[in-house]
């Protein structure tokens, strides 16, 4: 009997969540708003205005956003806008911007040989292969997986520089969940800035991302160009939710 009023509850739940929906579906929400529209370099200009770097080769003038949220820093963010028929000042395209959200933005983290493993941590997580995870603009963004127990509790993320001058475009990517490693999977998204790579002169290198997943070592690679935008390959995975990063 209990069995069996267990199952009729789950199916009034799933009736009542398909009833929700379908009204959800019927009002006025612009759901094209809701999500994100693109990655973006949110890029300050000296008389405190300043533009969006959509690609190596596209920017976007905001025409509702005098100053930037973020102050004079640069920072890697998510945003949703539409393209506005007006003048874009210089820029490729004028945009009225509906909402932005930065993501955490690093520089690379110096190699510390020895100290590595309890400064930057050993913690496994998985790389999301999506549009977000790309090296593009003088950055590597990536959309990583792990086990997170308390949303309080913030984990340390950092790319590492390779001291190894024969493989100088090799990174490697550390984790350190400082014990918080009992829970659910959820995901995380961190740019970090690659100014410390050697300039690739205008050539097309390979970057060589390194990182200890839970079933062992793995990596991938990118098409990189100092400032030009390159999607990601292989040994990445798919898939939701948004971690506390330091």
């Amino acid at each position: 009997m209990n069995k069996m009023m267990r199952f009729f509850s789950m199916c009034l739940g799933v009736m009542m969540i398909a009833i929700g929906f379908q009204s959800c579906l019927d009002d006025d929400t612009d759901w094209q708003r809701m999500y994100p529209s693109a990655l973006v370099t949110v890029k300050p200009v000296s008389d405190n205005s300043f533009y969006l770097q959509l690609d190596d080769s596209t920017t976007l003038f905001p025409v509702n956003m005098a100053t930037s949220p973020y102050g004079n820093k640069e920072v890697r963010a998510l945003v949703n806008y539409q393209k506005i028929d007006k003048p874009s000042e210089g820029y490729s395209q004028a945009v009225h911007i509906n909402w932005i959200d930065s993501i955490l933005t690093k520089v690379m983290a110096p190699d510390l040989g020895s100290d590595n493993d309890s400064v930057y941590g050993t913690d496994p997580v998985e790389m999301i292969g999506d549009w977000v995870t790309i090296a593009e603009d003088g950055y590597l963004t990536l959309r990583f997986r792990s086990i997170w127990g308390d949303r309080h509790k913030a984990h340390f993320v950092n790319l590492l520089v390779n001291e190894d001058p024969a493989n100088p475009y090799e990174v490697e990517f550390r984790h350190n969940a400082y014990g918080d490693t009992y829970g659910n999977l959820a995901d995380g998204l961190v740019a970090f800035k690659l100014d410390k790579l050697p300039d690739t002169e205008g050539k097309t290198v390979k970057l060589k991302l390194k990182w200890k997943s839970f079933s062992g070592d793995k990596s991938a690679e990118f098409d990189y160009c100092t400032r030009k935008s390159t999607p990601a390959k292989s040994a990445i995975t798919e898939g939701g939710n948004v971690l506390n990063l330091k």
